[in-house]
């Protein structure tokens, strides 16, 4: 079974795209054709879930290194490749570089909807992720400096009085810091707590990374 989403193929082969395109609509999924890689880039992504149909040999730009561009222009979707014969060595350096799968002209209508599903709900799934990160940021922005500081120390293992010690505060205060941190969060135990600042930090050093 296909999720719906919105599946972008790019080919320069108009019988191909063609193609492929009504299979995944006969499937309840929205398509768009493109024959070339500007074209695509000329055009607004919508932010639905979505995923990319790429033929590894397109004119003006090879596939992979259209593909190792994606991620520079602000694009993670997961994207498939489509190879002919010849071209197989090709997408599985193209998997190693990130792409989710490959699929060999000509196509089993199986494999092509497999594969689609297959990336839908991967891009479901970081869309799920990113909201979930978006909001946990949203919540530790309410956090005042101090409340900051000690939510460092409390993720650290900290106990109370050590963290008293550092800030040279009382541990009373400490306490309703600690409080107003766990309620700002939205964290029911230490535990919900410590995931949340390891996904903030995750993040963070992911986005570090692609820059």
């Amino acid at each position: 079974m296909v999720d719906s989403g919105l599946v972008h193929i790019i080919d320069d082969d108009e019988s191909v795209r063609s193609g492929v395109g009504t299979l995944l609509r006969s499937a309840g999924i929205e398509v768009r054709l493109y024959g070339s890689a500007s074209e695509f880039l000329a055009g607004e992504l919508p932010t639905v879930c979505s995923c990319l149909l790429l033929d590894v040999r397109l004119p003006g730009v090879n596939g992979l290194d259209f593909q190792d561009s994606l991620q520079a222009r602000g694009i993670y979707m997961p994207v498939i490749l489509m190879t002919g014969y010849g071209d197989i060595p090709m997408s599985v350096r193209g998997m190693k570089a990130g792409a989710l799968d490959f699929l060999t002209k000509p196509f089993r209508h199986q494999d092509v909807l497999d594969a689609v599903s297959k990336a839908l709900a991967r891009d479901a799934e970081r869309r799920k992720e990113e909201a979930r990160i978006l909001a946990i940021r949203g919540r530790y922005a309410t956090l005042t400096p101090r409340e900051q500081q000690v939510i460092a120390l409390v993720t650290a293992g900290k106990m109370n009085k050590q963290i008293a010690g550092e800030l040279e505060l009382s541990e009373i205060t400490v306490k309703i810091h600690r409080g107003n941190v766990m309620k700002k969060m939205g964290a029911r135990t230490l535990a919900d707590l410590v995931k949340m600042t390891e996904a903030l930090s995750a993040a963070e050093k992911a986005q570090h990374e692609r820059r």
